[in-house]
């Protein structure tokens, strides 16, 4: 695969099983939850191409096909299932929730709407029109492919440190491409082509009157990315939606953090606990 230079946007959405989500799984796990961490499809273990396809329908796919294969466990009570993501991963979850009513209850931690993040930027201050190159980047990337059976890549997180432009996103280099928690199958990039699909896309969209789950939001007080988390807290239409701030922590923090990650988790168990 061929890397491209695009503006520098990092949405940090690409994380394996064993990775953060492989991280909450087992801690909810340890309070008595059947989990599930699973690599999306195009990405890691699982199957598809062309690899490192983001796309985000796909994706939100991706959450209902595996409460699926849980519907098929005779161990799990079908009316019980919730669902919980991180970065994207939440956005996917909120989305799923949105259209899928199996999921009776809904958690987050560190969200990105990656719609929204594309559009707008880390810290919202791009203007919806300014992504527009994306979606020319993307369309031709499809015809490069083609012509040259070689896909076009893009960074998913800063793939150098010097790339970093500041220290949270420093940490999301240190997180995907040194031992903290890099993993074979999960290179830090994705398709060029996956931007057709991301900048028109809208994880939230119609929150306001679908998602009426029980929601727990969680974010960290000090994460650029803390907007959406803010976005969906105020879009979903849900009678018990709550939001729980850890101080003190950006959105890496919540990946991987000792007692950041034991924060969220003796928030999102109790809620589970109480919904499902």
């Amino acid at each position: 695969m061929k890397p491209v230079s695009i503006r520098q946007l990092w949405y940090l959405t690409q994380v394996g099983k064993e990775q953060t989500a492989g991280t909450y799984a087992e801690k909810l796990a340890e309070k008595g939850f059947v989990t599930i961490a699973y690599d999306a499809s195009y990405q890691g273990e699982s199957g598809g191409e062309p690899r490192q396809l983001e796309n985000p329908y796909i994706r939100t796919e991706d959450v209902s096909a595996v409460i699926d294969y849980l519907t098929t466990l005779s161990y799990v009570d079908n009316s019980r299932i919730g669902a919980m993501g991180i970065c994207a991963g939440a956005g996917y979850t909120a989305n799923a929730a949105i259209q899928d009513r199996r999921i009776k209850a809904i958690g987050t931690v560190s969200a990105v709407n990656i719609g929204s993040m594309f559009r707008n930027g880390w810290e919202n201050n791009v203007k919806s029109i300014d992504a527009l190159p994306y979606v020319d980047a993307g369309s031709n990337a499809r015809t490069s492919d083609i012509s040259s059976g070689e896909y076009a890549t893009m960074p998913l997180a800063p793939m150098k440190e010097s790339d970093a432009p500041n220290e949270e996103l420093r940490q999301a280099w240190e997180y995907y491409h040194t031992p903290r928690a890099q993993y074979p199958t999960a290179p830090g990039y994705a398709t060029l082509r996956s931007l057709n699909q991301i900048i028109t896309y809208d994880a939230y969209h119609m929150a306001e009157v679908y998602l009426t789950q029980p929601i727990q939001i969680v974010a960290g007080s000090q994460a650029g990315s803390k907007w959406m988390s803010d976005d969906l807290y105020d879009r979903a239409s849900s009678q018990d939606k709550r939001y729980h701030i850890v101080e003190g922590a950006n959105h890496m923090d919540l990946y991987d953090g000792k007692v950041y990650v034991a924060e969220a988790i003796s928030v999102l168990a109790p809620f589970f606990e109480e919904t499902l």
